[in-house]
């Protein structure tokens, strides 16, 4: 038999310990407590056990094909033996090594957690030395066994799945081991470079400028973005390791997500710097006529001719000078969002040198004329709220108090970062005017 408890009437079967006690503070002189017993099978029909053997309500259904593969193994010595570790890869690129012990732990993991899947056969144990045509045929096991396994949704973001897949060892220590990272360059170019999996994006940044020949005065002023969709990327802050973004985004078409970039709103410091430079100069150059592929850089109708003229010469500088006159040049636009701000409807944040700006869009995005546009010296606090997953920020109104304003963004730490660059670029420009 299971039993049910009430305290004055109300049901608190399952409930907080604190709640209880607000009920009996509230009953004032006179406690009353009900216990109702029920058959067992009546129970579990109201509120099934976690040992329940009814029908699953896990969705197996739900499959998508991924890339994940074996391709090869290496022996590894450690101080008195020598063992195999596969190497799993995602699209190509490295995820991990996993020592055969290790996959047959994960294999039990997720028998006991999805206790009602037919998992494939996964391949056993061999007492012996193994060949080399063995160890071969074990690995090609291995990897139809991941492949069939992590083809299921559920399974494959299952916290057991997605540890085997980390960048842990097994005994708990960070993968410090060496792999190959894919940097896309502004001409589309590829800069590959050995990295630990857990350098930091200074380190890989650092890396990668370095082997490009980027002087390191230029370098400062480029950074390492992950490429979000066709019309947004996001920079990587300096304590997140571009590796783990690598293999998260194992699903792209592109040869990499994450790419390198300008990282500078004063438009006349660009031109001072980035276009005496010849490599930022072509950088600039090629990130500008991507911009203006994807519509994030509005052209003048009267100049499209006359730019076009300018790229086919190869007229870099003429053609960057022309182009930086436009609107929206120098500009980060984020996806559109809510804003308390805006009762219907969401909003573009834009972040440039002169301005932030808020502009009106329908939930779809779909931008409307409303622009409302927000003086740098009028912001006079902001800040990212974890908590609340926006981006808050303060501005001063003649005649009024201070307004705060909350815009509901996903990226409200990249947003944060933009506001604190573009106030350093001001009074950097404010020293050196007053010298």
């Amino acid at each position: 038999m299971e039993t049910e408890w009430f305290r004055n009437g109300a049901n608190v079967e399952g409930s907080t310990h604190k709640h209880v006690v607000d009920l009996i503070k509230s009953g004032g002189d006179v406690l009353t407590l009900t216990v109702i017993s029920v058959p067992r099978q009546v129970a579990e029909r109201l509120e099934p056990s976690d040992e329940s053997s009814g029908p699953s309500t896990v969705d197996y259904s739900d499959k998508r094909s991924l890339p994940i593969t074996i391709p090869d193994y290496e022996t590894l010595r450690d101080s008195d033996s020598r063992f195999i570790v596969y190497h799993i890869h995602m699209a190509g690129r490295h995820l991990c090594s996993r020592r055969y012990r290790e996959f047959s732990n994960i294999h039990n993991i997720l028998k006991r957690e999805f206790p009602d899947f037919q998992f494939p056969k996964f391949p056993g144990k061999w007492p012996f030395t193994m060949s080399e045509q063995q160890l071969d045929a074990r690995r090609r096991g291995l990897e139809q066994y991941l492949e069939k396994v992590c083809s299921v949704r559920v399974i494959a973001d299952s916290d057991g799945m997605q540890e085997f897949l980390g960048t842990q060892s097994e005994n708990g220590t960070s993968d410090k081991s060496e792999v190959q990272l894919k940097i896309l360059l502004p001409d589309k170019n590829i800069a590959s470079i050995i990295i630990s999996k857990d350098a930091d994006a200074r380190k890989v940044h650092s890396l990668v400028t370095k082997k490009i020949g980027m002087k390191t005065e230029i370098a400062k002023h480029f950074a390492l973005f992950e490429i979000v969709d066709t019309n947004f990327d996001r920079k990587i802050m300096d304590q997140e390791q571009p590796h783990s973004i690598y293999i998260q985004n194992y699903n792209t078409a592109a040869p990499s997500c994450i790419a390198l970039k300008k990282w500078l709103f004063n438009i006349e410091l660009e031109k001072e710097i980035l276009y005496e430079d010849q490599l930022a100069r072509s950088f600039v150059f090629h990130n500008v006529t991507e911009d203006i592929s994807k519509g994030n850089i509005k052209v003048k109708p009267s100049k499209v001719s006359h730019i076009n003229v300018l790229k086919k010469a190869n007229r870099i500088d003429k053609y960057l000078l022309e182009v930086a006159s436009f609107d929206n040049y120098g500009e980060i636009a984020f996806p559109h969002c809510s804003c308390d701000s805006r009762k219907d409807g969401h909003v573009v944040a834009r972040v440039s040198f002169t301005a932030f700006r808020l502009q009106a869009c329908k939930e779809d995005g779909t931008v409307e004329n409303q622009v409302i546009e927000f003086s740098w010296k009028d912001i006079s606090s902001f800040e990212s709220d974890y908590n609340g997953s926006s981006f808050n920020f303060e501005y001063e109104r003649p005649g009024k108090k201070p307004r705060l304003v909350r815009i509901f963004t996903n990226f409200h730490t990249f947003l944060e970062e933009c506001f604190k660059k573009v106030k350093s670029e001001i009074g950097a420009k404010e020293v050196i005017q007053e010298d």
